[in-house]
């Protein structure tokens, strides 16, 4: 098993009651950037979006990201 940053935007956003869009709007950060961190599917994250993220959701990143053992069966 490996590990992994996991994204937890979309539980963010949901406390939050702000959608995708609304979060790109508020952060600059292209919607399809936003849509895949929400759904979990980036690949990378780029400094200045979790940055954007940061200071629009007014967090952490630490709450934006966590780090969790990848079972090698699954698809990431």
């Amino acid at each position: 098993m490996g590990m992994r940053a996991k994204s937890n935007l979309k539980s963010i956003l949901e406390d939050k009651g702000i959608s995708i869009r609304k979060c790109a709007e508020l952060s600059g950060v292209n919607f399809e950037t936003v849509r895949k961190m929400y759904n979990d599917e980036s690949k990378q994250y780029q400094r200045d979006t979790l940055g954007a993220l940061c200071k629009a959701l007014n967090c952490e990143i630490s709450d934006l990201l966590e780090i969790i053992e990848e079972n090698e069966n699954e698809q990431p």
